[in-house]
């Protein structure tokens, strides 16, 4: 073997080596937006099994609010099938609107607003809504990171030709969108 061809082969085993390395990086940044995409949704579920039990509390005591629990049921109902990410973002902003709305009918009625079924509810919402805002924030940086190594030299090299995609953000477009639902612990 010849100085040039051990020069050539070492040269390619680096190049070889690279890729490899690029590779394992890219499927790594995947896996963590699809990881951090399974923490939201574990949030969403757990929001989606609350909302019922608040509407059957609410309901007890509210009967002629039905438009509002009809809404909140319906949005729940389309936010959890929801496939494409800007829908189900925007459905999600509209589900925590109209979670807002439920929790101020509430408010008019004191008894409800005393009973511990009700403060519970409120506090377990008020806790699914700080994942939700954590769990997102963790989704998009894991997005950014994923898309600027698809983007970035000398990743695109490797990304194009293995098919890997640019992730989308989990965003709203409107800022009121943006608020969390206006709710306290106790309900005050």
């Amino acid at each position: 073997m010849t100085t040039s061809m051990f020069t050539t082969a070492i040269l390619l085993a680096i190049v070889f080596g690279c890729v490899i390395w690029v590779y394992n990086r890219l499927i790594h940044d995947r896996n963590q937006v699809r990881a951090a995409w399974s923490d939201i949704d574990v949030q969403l579920k757990r929001r989606y099994d609350l909302i019922p039990q608040l509407i059957a509390t609410v309901q007890a005591y509210a009967d002629y609010e039905k438009a509002t629990m009809v809404a909140v049921t319906d949005l729940r109902i389309r936010a959890a099938a929801a496939g494409h990410l800007p829908d189900k973002a925007l459905l999600e902003a509209d589900l925590a609107r109209r979670i807002d709305q439920l929790i101020v009918v509430a408010e008019a009625y004191p008894d409800l607003k005393a009973d511990q079924n009700f403060q519970q509810l409120q506090r377990d919402l008020v806790d699914v809504e700080d994942h939700l805002q954590y769990s997102r924030r963790f989704y998009n940086g894991a997005v950014r990171i994923l898309n600027t190594r698809i983007e970035s030299f000398p990743h695109l090299l490797i990304a194009r030709p293995f098919g890997f995609k640019p992730a989308e953000f989990f965003e709203v477009g409107d800022a009121s969108e943006r608020a969390a639902p206006l709710m306290e612990p106790g309900g005050e």
